[in-house]
C-alpha cells in the first residue's frame, strides 16, 4: 500500500486503493462494450474479428497503463468510435484503400501526434480553432456514429427514391435492434452504471431466445491470435505516397486531435484537477500518454486510441489517480478470455451502443453560438456534413472552409487565427484531391 501511495500519490489526491478499484470497475463496465463494437467496425474493413478483439483488449490495457504511470490521470485510453468509423467506412470502404495501408496512415499520424506534442504545438492548434467549431466537430462525429448504428441495426436502409428510409418491421434484425435500443435508453435514463454493456448482454440473450442469434459454443477460451493484423502498419508505411493518403493522415491527426484534447480536458475538470488559474497540472504528460497510445495501437492493428468519455463514470465514483487507469487496464487483459462471446454480439446488438454514444457526443451542440449566423453556418455544415456525406473528413472540410468566409463577410476577420486560414487552404486542396472524378 505504501508503494502504491508513493507512486500514485493517493493521500495527496484524498483517495484510497479501494476507491480507485471501485472507480476502475465502474469505468471498465461502462467501456467494455468497445471490446465488441470496435471489432465489428474493423471487420467491416476486412480485418479479422477475433484478432481485432484481442488487439482492442491489449491496446486498451497498454494505453491505460501509459496514462496511469506517465500522467497519473484516472482516465482510460481506448479506440475511439469516431476514428474507427472514419478508418473503416471512409478510408477503407469509401476510398478503396486496403486496411494495411490505412493502419500505416494511422501510424504516421501517431508519430506526427508525438512530434506536435513534444513541440507543444497541440496547445497552439487547440487555441487556434474556435470553441464553436470544436463542439461542432464532436457533435458531427456523434451524428455520424449514430447514423452508422441505425444502419447496422437495419432501422435505416437504402431507398432508391429518397436515398434512405425506415427499415422493414418484417425483418427480425430490426426487432433485435429496437429491443436493445429501448432497453438501453431506459437504463441510461435510470442512470444505471454500465447501461450500454448491460443493454448489449440482455439484447444478445433476447436474440438467442427468439432464435436469431446462435448460442456460443463456450464462454471462456484462449484469446485469438493478433498475428493476422499485428505489425502490418509498420510494413506498409511506404504505401503512404499519394496526396490522397497524405490527406488521410492529416484527417486522422485532426479528428483524433480534437476528440482526445476536448475529452481529456473535460475529464480533468470533472476530477477537480484544474488549479485556481484554470490550468491543468501535468496535462502535457497526459497528452504524451495518448500520443504514445496511438502508436502502440496502430502497431498492434487498431484505429487510433483516445481518451474515453466513459472515464467520467469512474471519476464520478471517486477515481482520482492513475491507479484507476491501471486497474482498468488489468480488467481489459482479463477480459480477453471471453472472446467466444463475439459470436453472439453481431452488429444488431452493438447498434444501440453506437446510437447512444452518438447522442452523448451530440450534447455539444448546446455550446455552439447559434445566434450569430457567421458562426452557426460553418458549425451546421460540419455537424450535418459528416452523416450526410458519410464522411467525417468531408464534414470537417465543409466547416473549416466556410468559417473564414462567413467571418470575413461579417467583418470579423480579425478574430480568425492564421491557423484557420492555413486549414482553409488545406481543406480546399483536400476536396480537389479526393472529389475530382
Amino acid at each position: 500500500m505504501d508503494t502504491l501511495n508513493r507512486v500514485f500519490h493517493l493521500e495527496d489526491a484524498h483517495t484510497t486503493v479501494k476507491r480507485e478499484l471501485i472507480a476502475a470497475l465502474t469505468t471498465f463496465v461502462s467501456l467494455s462494450y468497445i471490446l465488441f463494437v470496435n471489432p465489428n467496425i474493423l471487420h467491416a474493413a476486412g480485418i479479422d474479428k477475433g484478432a481485432a478483439f484481442t488487439v482492442t483488449a491489449v491496446a486498451t490495457a497498454v494505453g491505460c497503463f501509459l496514462m496511469g504511470f506517465i500522467a497519473n490521470y484516472p482516465v482510460a485510453l481506448a479506440p475511439t468510435l469516431g476514428s474507427a468509423a472514419f478508418f473503416a467506412y471512409n478510408v477503407v470502404i469509401g476510398m478503396h484503400i486496403n486496411w494495411q495501408t490505412a493502419l500505416a496512415a494511422v501510424l504516421v499520424a501517431s508519430f506526427l501526434f508525438i512530434l506536435i506534442t513534444v513541440l507543444k504545438l497541440r496547445e497552439l492548434v487547440v487555441n487556434a480553432i474556435p470553441a464553436d467549431m470544436k463542439y461542432a466537430i464532436s457533435a458531427g462525429i456523434g451524428l455520424f456514429i449514430a447514423f452508422i448504428g441505425l444502419q447496422n441495426g437495419k432501422l435505416i436502409v437504402n431507398n432508391s427514391s429518397s436515398l434512405v428510409g425506415l427499415g422493414s418491421f418484417n425483418n427480425s434484425q430490426v426487432w433485435i435492434t429496437l429491443f436493445g435500443l429501448i432497453l438501453t435508453i431506459i437504463l441510461m435514463a435510470a442512470r444505471v452504471p454500465g447501461s450500454i454493456f448491460i443493454g448489449m448482454i440482455i439484447t444478445a440473450i433476447f436474440g438467442i431466445i427468439i432464435g436469431q442469434i446462435p448460442m456460443p459454443h463456450s464462454i471462456i477460451s484462449g484469446a485469438p491470435s493478433m498475428a493476422p493484423i499485428f505489425g502490418h502498419a509498420a510494413f506498409h508505411i511506404a504505401d503512404i505516397n499519394t496526396p490522397q493518403l497524405f490527406m488521410v493522415v492529416l484527417t486522422f491527426l485532426l479528428v483524433t486531435f480534437f476528440d482526445t484534447a476536448g475529452t481529456l480536458i473535460g475529464m480533468s475538470q470533472q476530477a477537480g484537477m484544474v488549479d485556481k488559474n484554470g490550468k491543468i497540472p501535468g496535462i502535457g504528460r497526459a497528452f504524451l500518454s495518448d500520443s504514445l497510445a496511438m502508436v502502440e495501437g496502430a502497431l498492434m492493428g487498431t484505429a487510433p486510441l483516445g481518451t474515453s468519455v466513459e472515464s467520467s463514470a469512474g471519476i464520478a465514483m471517486g477515481g482520482r489517480t492513475g491507479l484507476t487507469a491501471i486497474f482498468v487496464g488489468i480488467f481489459f487483459l482479463i477480459s480477453m478470455i471471453f472472446s467466444p462471446l463475439l459470436a453472439v454480439i453481431p452488429t444488431t446488438v452493438t447498434a444501440p451502443a453506437l446510437v447512444i454514444v452518438g447522442v452523448l457526443m451530440a450534447g455539444n451542440l448546446k455550446y455552439i453560438n447559434w445566434n450569430h449566423f457567421e458562426v452557426a453556418l460553418p458549425a451546421f455544415l460540419t455537424v450535418v456534413g459528416m452523416p450526410l456525406t458519410y464522411s467525417i473528413s468531408d464534414g470537417l472540410a465543409l466547416g473549416m472552409i466556410a468559417y473564414p468566409i462567413t467571418m470575413i463577410a461579417a467583418r470579423r476577420h480579425k478574430e480568425v487565427s492564421p491557423m484557420m486560414y492555413v486549414l482553409f487552404f488545406i481543406f480546399i486542396i483536400f476536396f480537389l484531391i479526393t472529389n475530382m472524378k
